[in-house]
């Protein structure tokens, strides 16, 4: 059964058209990055998280945002340089959209209905917030960005979702 979220199309950074569909059967940690800010560093465990359970049926998404102070201005090249060289970044990353106001993206109006864990949903606080969505496509959990993507919350939850 798909669901919504699944269905709501974006682009890779590459320009090539995709939706969350292609990850069906998948569970899939959604990310709002950016290569400036003081989290940044969260990648690193990004891409452990994304290494050591993919074949467990995890997949982490990044998703390029300027929203927050400006700390995502590079290009589709220059993000993909970065994030390759700078924390060796192997997992999909998507092209550079707006998460909050006017000119939100779909995926991001849909992810903002679900709620964290003091139940408060809607607008995303800033750069590193993440979303867990079920192989089903349901959106399980919402970590807000100071909570490191190894965090033990974190990985229980990913852990509960896994396909496999």
């Amino acid at each position: 059964m798909t669901t919504p979220v699944q269905n709501i199309g974006i682009n890779t950074l590459g320009g090539v058209p995709t939706s969350l569909g292609d990850y069906d059967g998948r569970a899939v940690l959604v990310v709002n990055v950016a290569s400036k800010c003081g989290l940044t560093p969260q990648y690193t465990a990004l891409e452990k998280l994304a290494t050591e359970y993919a074949d467990r049926g995890l997949t982490v998404v990044g998703v390029p945002c300027n929203q927050f102070m400006g700390q995502e201005p590079g290009t589709a090249d220059e993000i993909a340089e970065f994030c390759s060289a700078t924390y060796g970044v192997t997992f999909p990353l998507l092209e550079k959209i707006e998460v909050n106001g006017e000119g939100r993206h779909p995926l991001y109006a849909e992810l903002t209905t679900a709620a964290d864990a003091d139940g408060a949903a809607g607008d995303i606080q800033w750069n590193f917030e993440k979303f867990l969505i079920a192989p089903d496509g349901t959106v399980v959990n919402r970590f807000r960005p100071r909570t490191e993507p190894d965090a033990p919350e974190v990985v229980a939850a990913i852990e509960a979702v896994l396909p496999r």
